[in-house]
């Protein structure tokens, strides 16, 4: 089984714990689906809030065991309803990434870098979270480094993903950010390549590693091959980032990638990961 679509899952689902890839796979369906609802094809906002509302209802008709209607039944819901009941799961997570689906339908810009951040504390942050408790994971420490993990994979994704934000209408650099380079929305909608918006990139990409870094040591946290899961995350996450520095911060003309031919590199960085090799200080 893959994990490939849904960019804060797992990229490389056969390493994690074999009896909790049922439970992993239900939980990237559902997110998946409702990340569908709110971005793909021609509905119009309207339609797409009332779709996400019928999903939410869907959601809450599942974690009372009753039976939801079969519009997503068969490849959400129905998985979905034993995982929910016996890994105990936390449904507000779970409506966290709904919230942020909707949240996708009416903002589309972010004041400054907290505003961005409470945003992905709805769209990424849970996603970490509910893989730590499946894992039997809870400590203060990890929920935090996860949370720094999480919220720089979603950073990331949107410094990778200028070239598609920008003709929906979206932009993601803090506009305080926009303005400290001399820039407005309009360059970013526009996909204008200039030295000032490879300076906000630059700048954008540095914090988004300074994040991952801080997030970084849960790898020695989390047991067995799940800990290995999380390595490749993040050293996926790190070789996007220097994907955009080896193009001189360019996303806004090329959209960057990582594929097959980066596996041993990956390889090699995650097993290299040491607790005295990964930086554990942390932004209060």
């Amino acid at each position: 089984m893959s994990i490939e679509h849904y960019e804060n899952f797992p990229v490389a689902s056969w390493l994690c714990p074999k009896p909790l890839r049922p439970a992993i796979a239900a939980l990237y369906h559902f997110a998946r689906t409702a990340d569908d609802l709110a971005d793909e094809g021609e509905a119009s906002p309207a339609q797409r809030k009332q779709d996400l509302q019928a999903y939410r209802a869907d959601l809450h008709a599942t974690a009372r065991g009753q039976t939801p209607s079969p519009r997503w039944a068969a490849q959400v819901f129905t998985p979905l309803g034993p995982v929910l009941q016996q890994h105990r799961l936390p449904l507000p997570l779970l409506e966290q990434l709904l919230d942020a689906f909707e949240q996708d339908l009416h903002q589309h810009s972010y004041r400054d870098r907290a505003e961005l951040l409470a945003y992905c504390s709805r769209s990424a942050n849970p996603v970490g979270r509910l893989l730590l408790h499946l894992y039997g994971v809870s400590e203060a420490s990890a929920l935090r480094r996860s949370d720094a993990i999480c919220s720089s994979l979603q950073l990331i994704n949107f410094w990778q993903d200028f070239t598609r934000d920008g003709p929906n209408g979206r932009v993601y650099a803090p506009q305080s950010d926009l303005q400290h380079h001399g820039l407005d929305t309009q360059a970013l909608l526009n996909c204008q390549d200039s030295p000032a918006a490879r300076a906000l990139i630059r700048d954008l990409c540095d914090w988004a590693e300074q994040l991952m870094l801080e997030g970084a040591p849960l790898v020695h946290q989390i047991p067995g091959r799940a800990g290995w899961e999380l390595r490749l995350v993040i050293q996926g996450g790190l070789r996007i980032l220097e994907r955009i520095r080896l193009m001189q911060y360019a996303s806004l003309v090329q959209r960057p990638k990582i594929g097959v031919l980066d596996g041993p590199t990956l390889l090699l960085r995650a097993a290299l990961m040491r607790p005295s090799q990964v930086p554990t200080k942390e932004t209060p």
